[in-house]
């Protein structure tokens, strides 16, 4: 099955749909959105995508992150893939969203306007191994340090929003 994205303008104004792998090997800008889950210690959720990924396979990265369907708000788009990839439900708020535009190896660019939600829960994950190859809680020191000493190990839009999801965090 075919999976579409949702192409726009720099508004975030729908212009069209495009075969996912298309868009990311045209770079065409599409909307996107990603999740951060933060327990209650205030440690950062985690994943390590699946290393069958066809893009950044085995890197770390925020708790959840994908492309909503046409049609489909950013709202309900976050909610359905973090039960999806990570078995979770719990509130989530838009915090912010930022455009970018990045090279992630095989011919694939990631071209982005990506919302970025923030939830809190203690729920343990019940990962889909098909998107998900591990996941751990961190401190926000520990993640900070080590994407300073070892940044290719994570995803580039991950080390982008990580900062301001911070300060989002801390509102």
């Amino acid at each position: 099955m075919q999976e579409y994205v949702v192409l726009v303008d720099a508004d975030d104004n729908p212009i069209g749909l495009m075969e996912k792998m298309e868009a990311h090997i045209k770079a065409e800008l599409h909307r996107a959105f990603s999740i951060f889950i933060f327990n209650t210690k205030g440690e950062m959720l985690l994943q390590q995508r699946a290393f069958s990924k066809y893009h950044t396979p085995g890197l770390w990265t925020n708790t959840c992150c994908s492309h909503p369907r046409h049609e489909e708000s950013y709202e309900d788009a976050a909610e359905r893939r973090l039960k999806e990839e990570m078995g979770m439900c719990c509130e989530l708020k838009e915090a912010f969203y930022f455009t970018y535009k990045a090279d992630v190896n095989q011919g694939l660019i990631e071209h982005e306007i990506d919302h970025v939600f923030i939830g809190i829960t203690d729920d343990t994950p019940i990962i889909n191994a098909d998107e998900v190859a591990s996941w751990k809680y961190e401190t926000m020191e520990n993640v900070r340090h080590d994407i300073n000493v070892n940044p290719q190990n994570y995803t580039a839009w991950f080390k982008i929003a990580f900062e301001e999801v911070l300060k989002h965090y801390n509102e």
